[in-house]
């Protein structure tokens, strides 16, 4: 985003950071931390919220900041503007300060980040997530209650959502339309467990269960939910199309029906083993035949689609450009528009029986899919994430969908009542019963 590096150097020239607080202290925040007090000028990290708050101190300490504990608004205000960073356990501390400008929510937890992502709105701050599983459960709801309090709300740049939403709106500046939004993955097994991903996340320092959400595709459908949402695009059918293609991005453009593609208003997928990976792509359409002209000098081709692409997306180091963009400039890198188009639903990952409290995204129990969110409401399907402490209700076999009559929710979640409340401003009604809907 061109114009942030300028603004943010002027932030600190001015002595006016933009000033972030965080919320979790895992992998991801640890980069982030690392980014903004090492190397982002103009921004200034000032409290971390962790529920084990040593874990917040290890962190800042590894990159060089000044952690102290804050019990209070005060506290948090005090410690910036003595250059340290507030650590503390409480939501309200970090709400309630005045030293904070945006929130980062980097917990990857759906029930807790609908909880934090209503406090961060009711207090003023604008929200940018790291939390892509919150996005895609009741971020068509949540954008209209940041929108009515006047704060930001988006995902993050580098992640592969915000990449490609940033790829998108660059493909409709210069006068094409984008048809295709689409990941590029390297490993795609549904049945992968933090058991036999654990060896490639102690050599990463990450959680087995994280890196298992990427390996059984749960991630690239709640991914690919988010730029559908934002993008206005569906899926060709659930799962999208998920092609093993060992080639060239570019030859992408042979692979899809421009017409299904414009019958769809666009579509959202993935490939395993394009190259250059790990990026993202987008496909494109012009109906000038001047500028066609024009593109296939350029070496994009004859078309009917055009192929453009990113070569990689680099997490947490680009999280401080949507952070800037949201103080300074008050735009969005990716933000659902309007009713949700995609949703993701819960696949068995294997035979459960009666009775099983279904554990969380990237576990043992089941994986996500991409689907169109009205046929998730129509069929009262469960979605992903409201899918972890629900209570089988039956049996369910190896790739069966699971739905809300076959599960138990807990009763009196937070995230439950958003969920109906989401699908009842969009769709009339919600398509939970029970606790749930109440």
């Amino acid at each position: 985003m061109i114009p942030v590096d300028t603004l943010l150097a002027r932030r600190q020239t001015e002595d006016r950071p933009v000033r972030l607080g965080l919320v979790g202290a895992g992998f991801m925040a640890k980069g982030l931390v690392n980014q903004v007090v090492n190397s982002t000028p103009g921004m200034q990290l000032t409290v971390v919220c962790n529920r084990t708050p040593a874990k917040a101190f290890d962190i800042l300490t590894q990159a060089g900041a000044q952690p102290a504990a804050a019990e209070s608004p005060a506290d948090v205000d005090r410690i910036a503007a003595a250059g340290g960073v507030a650590v503390t356990d409480d939501v309200a501390v970090l709400t309630g300060a005045g030293a904070v400008d945006v929130v980062v929510d980097a917990t990857g937890a759906v029930a807790f980040g609908a909880e934090l992502a209503l406090a961060v709105i009711a207090a003023g701050k604008h929200l940018v997530l790291l939390n892509a599983e919150v996005d895609a459960t009741l971020g068509p709801l949540l954008v209209t209650k940041a929108d009515a309090a006047g704060v930001v709300y988006s995902g993050a740049d580098g992640d592969q959502p915000g990449v490609q939403m940033n790829l998108i709106r660059f493909v409709r500046q210069i006068g094409l339309t984008p048809l295709v939004a689409g990941n590029i993955k390297g490993l795609q097994d549904p049945y992968r467990t933090p058991t036999t991903q654990q060896g490639f996340a102690e050599r990463w320092g990450q959680d087995p269960w994280m890196v298992t959400s990427f390996a059984d595709g749960t991630k690239v459908s709640v991914e690919q939910a988010l730029v559908a949402n934002a993008a206005g695009f569906s899926v060709h059918r659930r799962g999208m199309l998920g092609r093993d293609h060992r080639g060239h991005v570019d030859e992408l453009t042979e692979l899809y029906d421009v017409d299904e593609l414009r019958s769809l208003g666009g579509a959202v997928d993935y490939v395993v083993g394009s190259q250059p990976g790990p990026g993202v792509y987008v496909l494109g359409t012009h109906d000038d035949p001047a500028q066609r002209h024009y593109l296939e000098l350029y070496k994009l081709g004859t078309g009917p689609l055009y192929s453009f692409y990113t070569p990689y997306h680099l997490c947490h180091f680009e999280v401080p450009v949507t952070v800037a963009r949201a103080a300074l400039l008050g735009e969005a890198t990716i933000r659902p528009d309007g009713a949700p188009r995609v949703d993701v639903v819960t696949v068995a990952k294997t035979d459960l029986p009666a009775g099983t409290v279904l554990d969380a995204p990237g576990g043992y129990h089941y994986y996500g899919e991409a689907e169109k969110a009205e046929v998730t409401h129509a069929d009262r399907v469960l979605p992903l994430g409201i899918a972890e402490g629900a209570r089988l209700l039956r049996a369910v076999v190896k790739d069966e969908l699971i739905g809300y009559a076959d599960v138990e929710l807990p009763a009196g979640r937070l995230v439950d009542r958003l969920r109906a409340e989401q699908d009842t401003m969009f769709f009339g009604s919600a398509a939970a019963t029970g606790p749930a809907a109440s």
